[in-house]
C-alpha cells in the first residue's frame, strides 16, 4: 500500500469538500449536465484515443498508484549479495533452494540453476523490461489523456451553458441553470485534471521508472554471480545504481 497516495486523496478531498460543505448551499455544486459533458466527454475521450482493452486496463493499472510497493534497492542488493555468497561457497545449482522473495530475481536464478546461457538470460529478462514498461506506458498515456481532456471539456461545457443562458437572457429564471453548468464544468474538468489524472499518471510513472531500476539491478547481479564474481565488488557495482548516501561503500563512508 502506497501510504503517500491514499493520504493524498483523502487530504484533497476532506479539504475540497469541506471547502463546499461551509458553504449556504453545499447541494448547488452537483449539476447533472455538467457531470454528463465532463465525465462522459472524458471517458468518450479515452475511448475514441485508445483501444476498449487499453482503457479497461487502465483502471487496473491505476491501482498500482496505490497498491503497487516497489522493493527497496538496498534490499534488492542485500538480496542478491547474499545468493552471490552461497552461490560462490556452494555452487549455482544451491541457489534453487534459496527463498526469493522478487518473482523476477526468481525466474533469473531459475534460469541460472538450468545451465543457460549469459547472452540468453540478458536477452530475455531485458525483454521483459522492455513489454512491462510499454504496458506501464499506455497506462500513463491513458490517464495522461485523461487529465488534457477533463478541462477541455470543462470549457466546452462553459461554452454549453453560455449559449443556454444568452437563449434565455428575457427569462431571468433559466439565466441561473445556463450560468451553473457553463461554471461548474470548468470547476469538475479542472479539479478530475489536477486532483486525479494527472497525478496518477505522474505516480504510475515514478512506479515503472522505480520498478525498471530494481529489475536492472536484477539482471547485472545475476549476470554478476553467473560470472562468479567476488561478492564484495558486486555489492560496489550494484550501489552505483543508488545516489551516493544510499551506497554503503561510498568513498565518503569509509
Amino acid at each position: 500500500m502506497d501510504l503517500a497516495t491514499l493520504i493524498g486523496v483523502i487530504l484533497g478531498s476532506v479539504l475540497l469538500m469541506g471547502a463546499i460543505l461551509l458553504g449556504d448551499a453545499p447541494g448547488i455544486f452537483f449539476n447533472p449536465p455538467s457531470v454528463l459533458i465532463v465525465f462522459g466527454g472524458t471517458l468518450a475521450t479515452a475511448m475514441i484515443r485508445f483501444s476498449m482493452a487499453d482503457v479497461i486496463n487502465s483502471a487496473r493499472i491505476a491501482m498500482n498508484a496505490f497498491t503497487m510497493r516497489v522493493n527497496n534497492p538496498q534490499e534488492v542488493i542485500a538480496e542478491i549479495v547474499n545468493l552471490a555468497h552461497v552461490a560462490r561457497k556452494n555452487g549455482l545449482i544451491v541457489l534453487e533452494q534459496q527463498p526469493i522473495t522478487d518473482p523476477f530475481l526468481k525466474k533469473a536464478i531459475m534460469y541460472c540453476v538450468d545451465g543457460h546461457e549469459a547472452e540468453f538470460i540478458e536477452e530475455v529478462l531485458q525483454k521483459e523490461v522492455e513489454l512491462t514498461q510499454a504496458r506501464h506506458l499506455v497506462g500513463n498515456q491513458v490517464f495522461n489523456g485523461m487529465g488534457t481532456s477533463a478541462p477541455a471539456f470543462g470549457m466546452i461545457g462553459t461554452l454549453v451553458g453560455l449559449v443556454q443562458m444568452l437563449s434565455v437572457m428575457d427569462d431571468p429564471a433559466a439565466i441561473g441553470p445556463g450560468m451553473a453548468v457553463a461554471l461548474l464544468t470548468t470547476l469538475y474538468g479542472a479539479v478530475l485534471a489536477n486532483f486525479l489524472f494527472i497525478p496518477i499518471a505522474d505516480k504510475l510513472a515514478l512506479r515503472s521508472q522505480e520498478e525498471e531500476q530494481n529489475r536492472q539491478l536484477i539482471i547485472e547481479g545475476v549476470l554478476g554471480i553467473l560470472k562468479g564474481l567476488n561478492p564484495r565488488v558486486m555489492e560496489e557495482f550494484l550501489e552505483t545504481f543508488l545516489p551516493p548516501k544510499d551506497r554503503k561503500n561510498s568513498m565518503a563512508n569509509r
